[in-house]
């Protein structure tokens, strides 16, 4: 059975990491680097970087902060931000990153991600997909890009079904409602698409306790959980979610490993 994966997300805004609530009201929770190694050497199985800001500025992600990170941390990392063509990905792959992850770029561009898939390795592509349930009375959830600034009027289900076919090789899922809550993952989306594609979904977007991340994969399906306000905020550590876990007899890689 494949292990499950805890991934700390350091969303990134002027060489900060910051968070906040609903995509809003963001405050600094660090250097991106030093929580990196941090979190690295707290059991992380991977990390991810999000330049939060790229898109909307226009500008391109923070090449010396990858290369940086890449020197000093010893497990995989994805990297997103205003990536928007094959030298884009390029460039951050070469800086040392692992993994990178499209979301407004790959909606403008959907040839994008079987590009990048064909010349990079599925393993290389994730997309990044900002879900937010319609208004009440209206089933499904829209795909919001820009940092959640603009609805594409797009259907969350049927967007992540076609990067798969384009061949993404995973899929991050945020749920904007529950963003930096820690009121719990929207199990509904996570289950929906988990089940809907046959690629890894990671769960992103509301993480506040250890059930809500036991829910996230026994309940959502997910492959992976996004942790980020619960660790920064020292609500959480990875060796108390991964000791939990275990006593709940989940695939989890050992604190240790």
């Amino acid at each position: 059975m494949v292990a499950l994966r805890l991934i700390p997300c350091l969303d990134v805004a002027d060489g900060r990491v910051v968070k906040g609530v609903n995509f809003i009201g963001l405050r600094d929770a660090g250097d991106p680097v030093e929580l990196a190694c941090s979190y690295s050497q707290q059991g992380a199985d991977e990390l991810v970087f999000l330049d939060i800001r790229a898109s909307h500025e226009g500008r391109a992600t923070l090449i010396d902060m990858v290369r940086r990170t890449a020197e000093s941390v010893t497990i995989p990392f994805t990297v997103g931000g205003g990536i928007s063509t094959l030298e884009g990905i390029t460039e951050l792959l070469r800086a040392g990153a692992d993994k990178v992850s499209l979301n407004s770029s790959a909606v403008k561009n959907p040839q994008l991600i079987g590009e990048g898939a064909s010349r990079f390795g599925c393993q290389c592509i994730v997309v990044a997909i900002d879900a937010k349930k319609r208004k009440e009375g209206e089933p499904g959830w829209d795909v919001f890009v820009k940092g959640g600034r603009e609805n594409t009027g797009l259907d969350v289900l049927k967007w992540s079904r076609r990067v798969a076919e384009l061949g993404a090789g995973e899929i991050l899922l945020t749920s904007m409602d529950g963003d930096g809550t820690q009121a719990g993952y929207d199990l509904e989306l996570t289950r929906t698409i988990s089940e809907a594609v046959n690629i890894p979904v990671i769960a992103s977007g509301g993480a506040g306790c250890l059930d809500d991340i036991h829910k996230a994969f026994v309940n959502g399906k997910a492959s992976a959980a996004l942790l980020a306000s619960l660790l920064h905020d020292g609500v959480l550590s990875l060796k108390e979610i991964k000791s939990y876990l275990h006593q709940k007899s989940l695939p989890i890689r050992p604190y240790d490993s």
